[in-house]
């Protein structure tokens, strides 16, 4: 296969990754606390063409980063929903081991434990917090006070760079070995309040047209190489 052909097929490969980031974007742009992510384009080049083609370097999607710009924080008046102003994330317990959210949409079990939309206790500064039947207050320390007593303190972490985190699932991040987390001493906490997804669907919908027009004139790109190769094949053969 001509290298012209991986050149092309490898950029739509690229604009497949790009679309499915951005359907997932758009789809998530209502969940709280989530973030989008931003990537670019790198070079693979691929030795065993090397000697024959030297512009046979495919196009793949380069590293992920997340994209940590806060999202707008509106009142809900939910004793159990929390934003974080400014930097930090929740720890929460995984059958994955600890991951970390910035979704604070929290609801208490039928034991008292407190636990996020995706299921998962919230970690405290002793482990997983426990609630008693009564109301329940978050201090903007991260201090959770339940029936007139103190329950524990919010475990809210930060990154040397948070843009390093990985996604899992809808609203959970894990953190590769080597960028351990860093205990936020004196965080805010808004209890009554959401953070929203920093995700504009204006900017993702005008990317989307962008990558689908660009996916489409790959595609033709790929018709006319293989018009061309054929009608010169067919030529060569006819005149034998």
């Amino acid at each position: 296969m001509a290298g012209g052909y991986y050149v092309a097929l490898s950029a739509m490969r690229t604009r497949i990754d790009q679309l499915d980031r951005l359907a997932d974007e758009i789809a998530n742009a209502s969940t709280p606390g989530f973030k989008g992510e931003r990537a670019g384009h790198a070079k693979a080049p691929r030795p065993s063409f090397a000697a024959a083609f030297e512009t046979a370097i495919d196009v793949t999607t380069g590293a992920r980063r997340l994209d940590t710009r806060a999202g707008t924080i509106v009142n809900t008046g939910q004793a159990l929903d929390l934003a974080i102003d400014g930097h930090g994330f929740l720890a929460v317990e995984t059958p994955a081991g600890t991951r970390y959210t910035r979704n604070g949409h929290l609801a208490r079990q039928a034991d008292g434990t407190l636990i996020t939309a995706d299921g998962a206790p919230v970690l405290g500064e002793n482990g997983p917090i426990k609630v008693g039947a009564g109301p329940v207050h978050v201090q903007p320390d991260g201090t959770v006070t339940s029936d007139g007593a103190t329950a524990g303190r919010l475990r809210i972490v930060t990154f040397a760079d948070p843009t390093k985190l990985v996604r899992e699932g809808t609203s959970l991040l894990r953190a590769d070995e080597g960028s351990g987390p860093t205990v936020v001493a004196e965080p805010t906490v808004f209890a009554g309040s959401l953070e929203q997804s920093n995700v504009s669907v204006v900017e993702r919908v005008a990317e989307l047209t962008t990558v689908s027009r660009n996916f489409e004139a790959l595609q033709r790109a790929v018709a006319v190489l293989m018009n061309d190769i054929d009608g010169r094949t067919i030529e060569s053969i006819g005149r034998r």
